[in-house]
């Protein structure tokens, strides 16, 4: 299967700002709420914009991939994967699949994915009407 590439610049704005604002929070931000779940749900939202940059595939599909994508480096949390690659005392490789599991991170991906969906259906309905 091929995937067709088209690039799209709104989506790779979006896509860098959300970037810029997920260094904000890691590097300024020490809360126990926006760190921990604005974070979580904000990188879906970059994981799916950054996507759909390059990549020209219908909504619904990518939103479930990135998802089920989110759900699977979540899961890797739990069964200590960074450990067992021996990467624990890689800053960077801990920083991108994290250190700790936590169920209500899956809650916070849906939650994010639900807004790219809700966004995208008023984008579409918007598009329709033109």
């Amino acid at each position: 299967m091929t995937i067709p590439l088209k690039f799209r610049m709104g989506y790779f704005i979006l896509a860098v700002l959300i970037f810029g604002l997920e260094i904000f929070i890691a590097l300024f931000v020490h809360d126990t709420i926006i760190r921990p779940y604005i974070g979580d749900l904000l990188v879906v939202i970059l994981l799916y914009c950054f996507v759909k940059s390059f990549a020209d595939l219908p909504v619904f599909p990518t939103a479930i991939s990135v998802l089920l994508f989110s759900f699977l480096i979540e899961i890797s949390q739990y069964f200590k994967i960074i450990r067992f690659l021996g990467l624990q005392n890689s800053a960077i490789a801990r920083v991108i699949m994290g250190t700790s599991f936590a169920w209500i991170d899956l809650i916070v991906y849906m939650w994010g994915i639900a807004i790219v969906l809700f966004v995208e259906k008023i984008i579409i309905r918007q598009t329709n009407k033109k």
